[in-house]
């Protein structure tokens, strides 16, 4: 079996170079990892709108109004850094229930700070904040399951 911190840095490393697909085989062990690409994810917001080219002038003038009303806020949320679920579980926001948060909006977060945890099969996972910054958002509600890769925290980062 293979050891799960082993498991965590391939899922990390993924993340980081944006693979959608890792398979590593040797004479032990064998692990297959695949996460959806982009394109199926659908809460992703950032992409450009599209306007077609043989529409009329008259049409096209609210698109246009729109793709400018939103730039500002794409901008922003571009400039967060993401904390995200590294498996399927169940998202705690604190260590039991009568416990306060690891984090809340506007705590000081640095890579080695704890900032959730997520059960997995019966296994409760530290996850670490592997950034600094400022939280800005808390995505998941306390008690909800998450999948891999769904963003759990926006961290602003330090200047």
């Amino acid at each position: 079996m293979i050891d799960i911190r082993k498991l965590k840095e391939l899922v990390r490393l993924m993340v980081v170079s944006d693979l959608i697909e890792l398979d590593l085989r040797d004479d032990k062990e064998q692990v297959t990892i695949r996460r959806p690409s982009l394109a199926a994810v659908p809460h992703i917001v950032n992409a450009p709108v599209a306007t077609p080219v043989a529409m009329p002038a008259a049409m096209a003038a609210p698109a246009a109004s729109t793709a400018v009303a939103t730039a500002p806020a794409s901008a922003a949320v571009d400039s967060r850094l993401t904390i995200a679920s590294p498996m399927v579980g169940t998202f705690y926001a604190a260590s039991g229930p009568d416990k306060p948060p690891f984090v809340k909006v506007g705590d000081s977060v640095g890579p080695e700070t704890v900032v959730c945890l997520v059960e997995a099969m019966k296994v409760f996972n530290e996850i670490k904040a592997e950034c600094a910054g400022v939280v800005d958002e808390v995505v998941v509600a306390s008690g909800k399951p998450v999948e891999f890769g769904q963003p759990l925290f926006r961290i602003r980062p330090r200047s």
